[in-house]
């Protein structure tokens, strides 16, 4: 399971991008991935968990997948 903070949401488009921890990256992700609270919970800075899987539009590229917030410690 991956980590990383919400980087940017684009609330009327239904995606985002996240900043995984340790890397410089983003990772894209679609409203449809986050399965807990929903993607209108979601805001920016945020620390979430989450799995790469395949882009089903482009087979050749992943994006996150199963976002949901991270636990608080």
């Amino acid at each position: 399971m991956a980590t990383g903070k919400i980087k940017r949401l684009v609330m009327d488009r239904g995606f985002g991008f996240i900043q995984e921890a340790g890397s410089s990256a983003d990772v894209f992700f679609h409203k449809d991935a986050v399965t807990s609270g929903g993607f209108d919970s979601l805001a920016e800075g945020q620390s979430v968990e989450f799995e790469m899987g395949t882009d089903p539009r482009n087979p050749g590229r992943t994006r996150a997948v199963n976002v949901r917030l991270a636990p608080v410690s």
